[in-house]
């Protein structure tokens, strides 16, 4: 490891980095535009110059490695000269519009020109103007204002993987551009983070706060099962927007286009008042006129007349105080799994993660199968192109082709290849051997089938006979799409000894003979089934689940409450409530708690800590926060189902709204036209 001496101070660090994390290691500060420890390096910007013993000019850090008895000097008048020189030529064409940029407060420039720079210039002529560029509907570009640093192109081309970005022309006539295009990735505003200047903004942000009128919660996303860390901006009662925050083992600094903007679809549609149905139509009622008329009906039912299912956003607390109440009453009929996904809530390795999204960095082999990471899972899909890009992941897929941003080997689109794989009469199955951390991926798209169980049952045979499973590696993992599924699972929210699942349920109500449905949130099933039952819907938006309710109880959003959930690697997590719930709504597991009053079945706790701890004692896994707990391997999941030959079809094929919230933003549903059903379309098409 080199020794090195910065600023006077002898400092050891690992062979390989550069002086610029050399210097950040040694707590000294080095001003820079173009460099980002998540990207290449460029060497544009020359504001991280600092002085190096024997070299006849000031070196850039970010592009020079250390060495042994390497001296620097990062506080000496040449470099301080250096600095305000650089500064200066940046500032030569950079408008003047520091009040009207939404960057500032917030701008690397402000903050370096402040810190850095000289406080003058000595340029007279004309400044350099830009036309604006068209990068979709979400980032707004001012280029006059643009520095060249090129992190948007860096991150486009290695990050995200769709080489959209790039630049034209040379020299101070150079222009950053899509050439007209959006820029097709379900990552691309995270270029708006990365802008160290105003050239590239949030385009549905635009003009609407300042950093410093905003009160900022920490939180987590919940419209996939990934879980990002993220901080949520609100000015009053309303989110504005929502960052990413820092988490290595989860997002890393990233966040989806979904997560970031579909926060403005939690100002429309939403349920602020309890509804009851009276003479075909939905009245507003009070808390008490709802509870009464659930009670009445719940009366005049026998319990095998009754069954709940839980949406993709439920919570943990409130799908726990949800089952407690249906044991009480004697319901056996509940689910979580909305899309009827073959998962045992008895065995927790068969329905989460193993691997975790970090461990993906160990793999050497993946294999994909009926799923596809890019719509189901984007910052998942980052981190196996991430490891790609090594060099050191081979990949396969079987399921339908797409464009995921790195190659594969393509097995076939039928669950018959997996037997080929098996059978190792598949070239693919040499690698297999050859590998030492193998990892495959279970999605919706194999486990939502007619052979779904004989599916799991050979990718378990997969993972036995080809080394998935070994100490201190499970590489056996499911992709889940749905932020309350690991959590409803975790909690048991699944059919009794006698009860019906999900499908069973809504075929039962199509019948007349399962006459009260509780919906926790459930919306993204066949509503048109229930029209025979008594619907209770509890949830915060008007979608599909409350236009065929008969009782309508509004509770609060993710950004309202503070609530539990468990990500697809098992991790338990909480929101923050950032905001009040809007009118009369509640938290959900409140409203379950008051109704099991009304019903005479009152639940043993008054305050979410008396939850979580009676949570707690029954899974231990709850006492956790933010960590990953193996779980035991059951190498006799699955059944010896006959595979079909029906292709694998995807869960989601419009990314941009597949839940509630994203259903009523009005920035998704321009996502949609664009990259769904519009031009950009073409480059998220199938591949092949």
């Amino acid at each position: 490891m080199p020794n090195l001496t910065i600023d006077d101070k002898q400092i050891e660090v690992a062979a390989g980095l550069t002086v610029i994390q050399a210097c950040e290691l040694a707590g000294v500060e080095i001003p820079r535009f173009c460099y980002h420890d998540r990207l290449q390096i460029a060497g544009n910007c020359r504001m991280c110059l600092v002085e190096m013993e024997k070299a006849p000019k000031p070196i850039a850090s970010c592009a020079m490695p250390v060495s042994e008895g390497m001296v620097i000097k990062t506080n000496t008048p040449l470099v301080k000269k250096a600095r305000e020189g650089v500064m200066e030529f940046l500032l030569i064409n950079h408008p003047l519009d520091c009040p009207i940029c939404d960057q500032g407060g917030e701008c690397d420039l402000q903050d370096q020109a402040f810190s850095y720079g000289g406080g003058q210039s000595r340029f007279e002529e004309n400044k350099r103007a830009v036309d604006e560029k068209y990068m979709g509907p979400l980032i707004k570009t001012t280029m006059t204002r643009c520095i060249h640093c090129t992190r948007c192109v860096r991150f486009a081309e290695e990050i995200a993987g769709v080489p959209d970005i790039g630049a034209i022309y040379r020299g101070e006539k150079m222009e950053i551009t899509t050439l007209e295009q959006a820029v097709a990735s379900e990552l691309s505003a995270n270029v708006i983070d990365l802008c160290p200047v105003g050239a590239l903004t949030s385009k549905p942000y635009a003009f609407n706060a300042r950093p410093w009128e905003l009160t900022k919660t920490e939180s987590i996303d919940v419209l996939d099962a990934v879980g990002a860390n993220i901080r949520i901006d609100t000015r009053g009662a309303e989110v504005l927007r929502i960052l990413p925050r820092l988490h290595e083992d989860i997002n890393e600094e990233w966040l989806s286009d979904k997560s970031r903007y579909a926060c403005d679809g939690l100002k429309r549609q939403r349920l602020d008042k309890p509804f009851v149905r009276v003479n075909g139509a939905l009245q507003p009622a009070s808390w008490d006129e709802a509870f009464a008329a659930i009670a009445a009906k719940i009366a005049t039912v026998k319990p095998a007349e009754i069954a709940a299912i839980a949406g993709d956003l439920a919570d943990v607390e409130a799908m726990y105080s949800l089952r407690l109440l249906l044991d009480s009453l004697g319901v056996a009929s509940r689910d979580c799994r909305q899309d009827g996904a073959v998962l045992d809530a008895n065995d927790r390795a068969s329905y989460i993660f193993n691997t975790s999204i970090a461990g993906i960095e160990q793999a050497d082999l993946l294999l994909l199968i009926g799923t596809n990471p890019r719509l189901e899972a984007p910052l998942l899909n980052a981190r196996i192109r991430k490891r790609y890009l090594t060099g050191k992941l081979k990949i396969a897929m079987v399921g339908e082709e797409f464009d995921l941003t790195y190659p594969y080997e393509y097995l076939g689109k039928t669950a018959g290849a997996l037997e080929k794989v098996l059978s190792a009469r598949s070239a693919f199955a040499k690698q297999l051997k050859e590998a030492q951390n193998p990892m495959l991926i279970l999605g919706m798209g194999a486990l939502t089938r007619e052979d779904s169980k004989g599916i799991v049952a050979t990718a378990v045979k997969i993972a036995e006979k080809f080394g998935f499973i070994k100490d201190g590696w499970n590489g056996y993992n499911v992709l889940q799409t749905a932020a309350g599924r690991v959590g409803g699972l975790d909690v048991k929210f699944v059919p009794t000894q006698g009860g019906l699942s999900t499908a069973e349920i809504l075929i039962s109500a199509q019948n007349k003979k399962t006459k009260v449905v509780y919906l926790l949130g459930a919306d993204e099933i066949d509503t048109e089934k229930l029209k025979n039952a008594f619907v209770i819907y509890q949830g915060h938006h008007g979608d599909k689940g409350a236009s065929v309710a008969d009782v309508i109880l509004p509770s609060a959003a993710y950004t309202e409450k503070s609530a539990c959930y468990v990500n697809l690697e098992g991790r338990v997590q909480y929101t923050q409530n950032a905001t009040l719930p809007v009118g009369e709504a509640r938290e959900d597991w409140k409203i379950i708690r008051a109704l099991s009053a009304v019903l005479g079945k009152t639940l043993p706790f008054d305050n979410i800590n008396a939850l979580r701890g009676q949570l707690a004692a029954e899974n231990p896994v709850f006492a956790t926060r933010d960590e990953i707990i193996p779980a035991a391997w059951n190498p006799n999941a699955g059944s010896s189902t006959a595979l079909l030959e029906t292709p694998f079809q995807y869960p989601i094929q419009n990314f941009y709204q597949t839940d509630v919230i994203s259903r009523a933003s009005k920035t998704m549903a321009e996502c949609a036209k664009v990259f769904v059903y519009g031009k950009g379309a073409d480059s998220l098409k199938k591949v092949g």
